[in-house]
Formats: structure tokens, sequence, C-alpha cells
């Protein structure tokens, strides 16, 4: 590894956010013990199946994601578009399936002696709606971190970012239907117009017209680095939530986040192996390798927590699932990018 390399560091609150969600866990618990009913009376703040309070939350996280991205960029998808080919095969055709078949696997029958035949039911469908969503803004930070191309990465995610649009829900639909998991349709549309298009379209045209107005630099180093804490702030508030409503079952089985957490790390360690084992086979550089391999091993956990609230339930072990997936994902991917860091070729 170079000395550039060496002396990149994760940012403050990306670094430390499992502590933030331990932290997040705890408080929840107490907060659910102390209050009881008085939290329960914010579940039902709800409009098409939506909680308010959450929705509000979730997309002061997904807003100043979509800020990030600069769809002009898709111009140059031309420049070694086997990159972009690995990313979108490895995340539409080949995450989402093994994520349910591990996950399938080891609810249902390596664990099935801990966990319910209905908790397996719940946890898988949070796996599901883990594994349909690519990551889209912590990969520019494990992009940065080994080395990657930073401008193909942005390519990368903005396709990634419109694919979403077409494939999140026929994904999400084929998996949790062939898996016996009754889903409304109407409630998971209304989900990704909410959490997706509207975010979608508000940092869309916000980019354009404030990069017209004050000018790319002020937008980038100015403008954005301001919503950081927010995006933090609101998932973290958001999780305070979340476990409030599963106090409960948590003091009763803590176990269930260890269960939780195996088939998911597994997933993740397989995504990316397979990923940069096809990137070496078709010769792409290092620099494009390695964030095509981060963007499929990360998940779009923000959209994922969203969805699962919406269609479950905050109290549900789907919503509890991802809530698993954002705390192992950063240690998770920061072993990741000092293997990537390790494997660094010409």
């Amino acid at each position: 590894m170079d000395r550039t390399a060496k002396t990149k560091a994760i940012g403050f609150f990306e670094k430390y956010l499992t502590a933030w969600v331990l932290l997040c866990i705890i408080s929840g618990v107490i907060i659910g013990k102390i209050f009881g009913d008085g939290i329960q009376n914010l579940s039902n703040l709800t409009l098409f199946h939506v909680n308010l309070p959450v929705a509000v939350l979730i997309w002061l996280m997904i807003y100043p994601m979509m800020l990030q991205i600069d769809f002009g960029s898709i111009k140059n998808v031309g420049r070694t578009p086997k990159g972009l080919v690995l990313t979108l095969v490895v995340n539409w055709l080949i995450k989402p399936f093994t994520m349910a078949f591990f996950a399938w696997i080891f609810f249902h029958y390596i664990f099935a002696a801990w966990i319910t035949p209905t908790m397996a039911q719940q946890y898988l469908a949070g796996a599901i709606l883990l594994g349909a969503a690519p990551c889209t803004a912590m990969v520019f930070v494990w992009s940065y971190l080994s080395d990657g191309d930073a401008a193909y990465t942005l390519v990368q995610v903005s396709v990634n970012d419109l694919v979403i649009l077409i494939a999140f829900i026929p994904i999400v639909g084929f998996l949790l239907g062939i898996t016996d998991i009754a889903i409304p349709y109407s409630t998971l549309i209304t989900s990704v117009v909410i959490f997706v298009v509207i975010p979608l379209l508000a940092g869309f045209l916000s980019h354009t017209l404030l990069i017209r107005m004050k000018g790319k630099e002020w937008f980038t180093q100015k403008f954005v680095p301001k919503f950081k804490p927010v995006s933090i702030t609101a998932l973290l508030v958001t999780l305070v939530l979340l476990f409030a409503y599963q106090g409960e079952e948590i003091v009763q089985q803590p176990l269930n986040i260890l269960l939780i957490a195996i088939p998911l790390a597994i997933q993740t360690y397989t995504i990316f192996g397979l990923s940069w084992y096809i990137g070496r086979k078709i010769r792409l550089p290092y620099t494009i390798c390695a964030p095509a391999s981060m963007i499929g091993a990360s998940n779009f956990f923000e959209l994922s927590v969203a969805v699962a609230i919406s269609l479950f339930g905050l109290n549900s072990g789907a919503a509890l699932a991802t809530v698993v997936g954002v705390l192992i994902e950063v240690p998770v991917m920061l072993s990741l990018v000092r293997l990537a860091n390790k494997w660094r070729y010409a």
C-alpha cells in the first residue's frame, strides 16, 4: 500500500457508526421500557401504511445522499463499460438471490432450534430487502479508502440509482412471493415513491439548480457537507425508535441479533469475493474493480429500513433484520477495504 492510501481516514460519524448503533440499541430499549404505551402511540401516526415520523426521518437520511448523484456523469459509461456491467450483473442478477438463499438456509434450517418459524420468515423478509438495495452513499467512503476511481464510482452509483426505480419492486415482490411472505404491493410502491423517487428528484433538482447558481465548488465543499450530520442523526433517531419498539424482544432474546448477523456477514464476504474474482478475470483496473466489489457487498440500508417499516411495521422482525444490517455494515466493510488494499494490483 502506498503512503497516500495509508493517510486516508474515514469520517468521524462514519467511523464510529457501529458504536452509535449500539448506543441506539441501549437507548431505545431503555426508552421503550420507561415510556411503554406512550412510545406505541407514535406507531399510529400513519398514512398509506407509512409511519409519518419515521418517514420524515428516513427522508432526511436519503435526500443528502441523492444530492451527491451527478447524473451528467452517466455519459461516461462508455469508458471501461465492463466495470458497469459487472456491478449491474452482481447487484441485480446475483446478490438479491444469494441473500435470499443464505437467509433461507440459516433462518429456516441451521438456526431452526433458536428461531420460531414466524420470526424466521420476518428475518428472511428483512434480509431480502437488504439484498435488493445496492449501496448508494457509503460506497463513496469505501471507494475513497481503497483508492478507487471516484469519477467511475459516481457513474456506477448513478446508474444503480436509476435501476432501483425499475428493478427494486419486481425483485422484492418475486423473492418475498416465492418465500410465501404476503406483500401489499400498494405499500411497497408507496414506499419506493416516498423514499426513492421523491428524494431522487429533489436531489437532482437541488444538484442542478444550486450548481448553476453557486458553482460546483461551493456545492460540493460548502453545501453537501452540511447534510452529513443530518443524515447520520436522522438514521440514529430512527434506530432509537426501532429499538424502543423492539426492546422487549431484544431483552428476552438477545441471541437473535447474532443469529441475524451471521448470514448477512457471510453474504457480504461472498459477494465481495465473487465480484473481485470476476473483476480480475475480465481484467478490470484495480481502481474500478475495488469500488465495483464494494457496491455489490454493501447495502442501501436506509431504503431497506424504510421499506421494512412500511411493509411489516416498526416492531417487526423484518425491521430488526435491516437494522442488524446497519450494525455490521461498517466493521465488515472496513475489513473489506483492508483486504482490497492488501490485494491491490497494477
